[in-house]
């Protein structure tokens, strides 16, 4: 019950009454927000609930900017990111186990070639529950009613799901 002690009321009440999986790590925000890294999901506590749960394999990219002492978190539906103030940047075990949660979600990854020039990739990525599924992130001008854009991105998430046994 470490995780719980020292964090404010609201917070560890906000946690309890969420339910989900007991955090594996967690960080301070600025501002007195509390970020959380759990089994299944990042999970952000604002005050007296929980404002942020996201699975980790909705999750593309996460950085950190040691200087600045910010984690900035790219989502793969291209939703606006999810920016992390941390208001100490003493303690290396939130951003540790954010990175080890998102590579564990990740079973299977490839680029893929677009005409044009363009690019994607494919992934297949896994839920805290072990069910895996296929993903395919790709830029704003990922256009799939383009046949040729289409039929490559069809192939590569075949070899994809094919490449871990799911099927095709």
């Amino acid at each position: 019950m470490e995780m719980f002690m020292r964090l404010p009321e609201a917070v560890r009440t906000a946690l309890r009454e969420h339910g989900g999986d007991r955090p594996l790590a967690r960080a301070e925000l600025d501002g007195g927000d509390w970020a959380f890294a759990s089994r299944a999901a990042l999970l952000v506590a604002s005050g007296g609930e929980v404002t942020v749960d996201r699975e980790w394999c909705d999750v593309d990219r996460a950085s950190a900017d040691p200087e600045s002492g910010t984690i900035t978190v790219e989502w793969v539906d291209g939703g606006a990111p999810l920016v992390l103030r941390l208001a100490s940047q003493g303690r290396a075990s939130f951003p540790q186990a954010l990175r080890e949660r998102v590579q564990w979600s990740v079973v299977h990854a490839a680029p893929v070639n677009l005409p044009g020039g363009r690019s994607a990739r494919v992934a297949v990525r896994r839920r805290a529950n072990g069910d895996m599924f296929s993903q395919v992130v790709g830029g704003a001008d990922l256009d799939l009613s383009d046949p040729e854009v289409a039929a490559a991105v069809d192939a590569a998430e075949a070899r994809a799901r094919s490449t871990v046994g799911l099927p095709v």
